[in-house]
């Protein structure tokens, strides 16, 4: 018997090795969490549990040294995934068009979700505290499913419907777009916090 696998979904997990980087996106990131009050004012008003600057600030590089360092490093990343995924992208580049903070704490969670207008997104992780939020893929067939069977108990990962990944400081997840996803509820008291961002494609 010959069994082909067809039109996987893939995620790539890289790992942000300069420590010095790390510890000044740390404290760029709590510097831009306190001077927000337009982030937390949308956080009060939208029920978001933490904080985020995804609705108030879209020019994270230009506030501070380690978010424009942070995408030069995933430029390098994105350019990997892209290759892997054997893209023809003839004259257009790949441009990181958004970039944003996360801190969410006890509680905090990110209800199921994907990325219009992008065609890579993904998350750089600065701080994952024991008990913080997994972040679970979803199988992009499963609207399609209808009377399928359940998946056992003990079936391999590949055959599983839905894929959960416990990142750890430093960590980058690299994803397409359209690859539902979401952040399990954190059982910690302290932050989780990461820093997302969306690639689109431009013309060169």
């Amino acid at each position: 018997m010959t069994e082909i696998s067809l039109f996987a979904s893939q995620i790539q997990r890289s790992t942000l090795s300069d420590a010095a980087l790390l510890d000044d996106l740390h404290d760029a990131v709590w510097m831009i969490e306190d001077g927000d009050t337009a982030g937390h004012e949308w956080c009060d008003r939208e029920g978001y549990p933490g904080y985020t600057s995804y609705a108030s600030l879209d020019d994270l590089p230009q506030r501070a040294p380690a978010f424009s360092q942070l995408v030069s490093a995933l430029n390098i990343e994105a350019a990997k995934y892209a290759a892997a995924r054997h893209w023809e992208l003839g004259a257009a580049k790949l441009h990181c068009d958004s970039l944003w903070i996360n801190i969410l704490g006890e509680g905090g969670h990110h209800s199921g979700h994907i990325h219009p207008n992008s065609v890579i997104s993904g998350t750089c992780y600065l701080a994952v505290p024991e008990s913080a939020g997994r972040i679970k893929f979803e199988d992009p067939r499963l609207p399609m499913m209808m009377a399928a069977p359940a998946i056992k108990a003990d079936a391999p990962e590949s055959a599983r419907r839905f894929h959960y990944i416990s990142p750890q400081a430093g960590d980058v997840l690299m994803w397409e777009s359209w690859l539902r996803h979401e952040v399990i509820t954190s059982q910690s008291e302290a932050p989780r916090i990461s820093i997302s961002f969306n690639y689109a494609l431009t013309e060169g």
